[in-house]
């Protein structure tokens, strides 16, 4: 019974402390304060972020959905941080621990941020195109990636140099720094610069955009995609060519998809034997075929006897078709030429081909006699 007596009292209030010196109640309320934020963060994006969202699809213009839908994740992150932040904030800590713990938080929410901005910037956002039409201008498959990649570059390094220069760091320093490496950099980086500003030159002059037919001294085919160093394209062999941006800026370019209509030009020579008559009725018809054809373009329509060449009577045509596709081109300039063929038969026409006269010495006719020896050259 003294022994129990002697035994020490035990100290309720050492039990409930941690090693911390913070007591257990403590941690139990600040865990409640994180459960609760977590309970809003559920209770906002399943209810009250889906009602703003419903209300703003009604809304006239989308840009307000694009912008919920970027800052959709950041915002439910936003809940845990802002969570963690407060049960922290509740906590007896040393003060020693306060400064680092707001310059976390803060450099959270810049992240935050920039993430919502960084998913507003993608290419499947209509802020680029809402821009575009009020500035007027124009924005295709291949400028608009080439702008969402160039404003994220931007929200990326703008984020890094913010979240430097909240921790103490001197940006400006450290830019100026980088100078002689930059400049040493860009030496050794020519081609690939010169790549890139023709990459630009191309994307804001737009001679060409994905999908175009085009053709350079360098390559011909169908363009596929453009980067900031090259562009690809699929020539007609289905070979694919990777041309350097500044080749393609610094050379002539023809984009044939820009067709509005596609020219047909030809000489059609007839023999010397033809008739003015039948010469002035094949040029009539052929010319009245193209003007009833509704595959011909009408504004520019030329037949016309043109010249006395060596070996035939040449008739120039000269004439666009409406169609700029190549199978339905080839389609209309066949069914052309058959028809040209028909009238030609039908008026005792014959087509020409390069013939020369040789006259050879009749010994048996007579001194200095020459008989005409008709030669014929063809070329195949």
């Amino acid at each position: 019974m003294n022994e129990e007596q002697n035994l020490p009292a035990i100290d309720t209030d050492a039990v409930v402390e941690t090693v911390t010196g913070i007591s257990l109640y403590d941690y139990g309320i600040a865990f409640g304060i994180f459960i609760l934020f977590l309970v809003f963060r559920k209770i906002f994006t399943r209810y009250l972020f889906r009602i703003i969202l419903k209300y703003s699809d009604r809304a006239k213009t989308d840009i307000l959905h694009n912008i919920l839908m970027a800052f959709k994740r950041p915002i439910r992150v936003f809940f845990v941080i802002i969570g963690l932040y407060f049960s922290l904030l509740y906590l007896p800590l040393p003060d020693g621990f306060n400064n680092p713990m707001v310059d976390v938080y803060r450099t959270w929410i810049i992240i935050l941020i920039s993430w919502g901005l960084f998913n507003l910037s993608s290419t499947s956002s209509t802020l680029f195109v809402k821009v575009g039409r009020k500035l007027d201008i124009e924005l295709d498959q291949i400028l608009l990636p080439f702008l969402s990649k160039l404003v994220r570059f931007a929200i990326v390094a703008m984020a890094l140099s913010i979240i430097a220069s909240e921790w103490g760091y001197d940006v400006n320093g450290f830019v100026a720094g980088l100078g002689l490496g930059g400049l040493a950099f860009a030496l050794a980086a020519q081609n690939t610069i010169s790549n890139f500003f023709g990459g630009v030159v191309i994307i804001t002059e737009k001679p060409f955009t994905i999908g175009d037919w085009v053709s350079s001294p360098s390559v011909e085919g169908i363009v596929e995609d453009i980067t900031f160093r090259s562009t690809k394209i699929r020539t007609f062999a289905h070979s694919l060519v990777v041309v350097p941006n500044a080749t393609l800026a610094n050379e002539p370019i023809q984009n044939w998809s820009k067709m509005g209509k596609r020219q047909i030009t030809f000489k059609l020579g007839v023999t010397y034997s033809t008739k003015r008559q039948q010469l002035e009725t094949c040029v009539k018809r052929i010319e009245n075929l193209l003007r009833e054809s509704e595959h011909v373009d009408q504004e520019l329509i030329l037949v016309r006897f043109e010249s006395f060449a060596s070996s035939s009577l040449e008739i120039f045509v000269y004439f666009f078709t409406k169609t700029t596709a190549w199978e339905e081109f080839l389609k209309v300039k066949e069914q052309i030429n058959l028809d040209i063929m028909r009238i030609l038969e039908g008026e005792g026409v014959e087509i020409a081909f390069p013939t020369r006269q040789i006259y050879v010495k009749n010994e048996d006719a007579g001194q200095g006699a020459k008989t005409p020896v008709e030669s014929y050259e063809r070329e195949y």
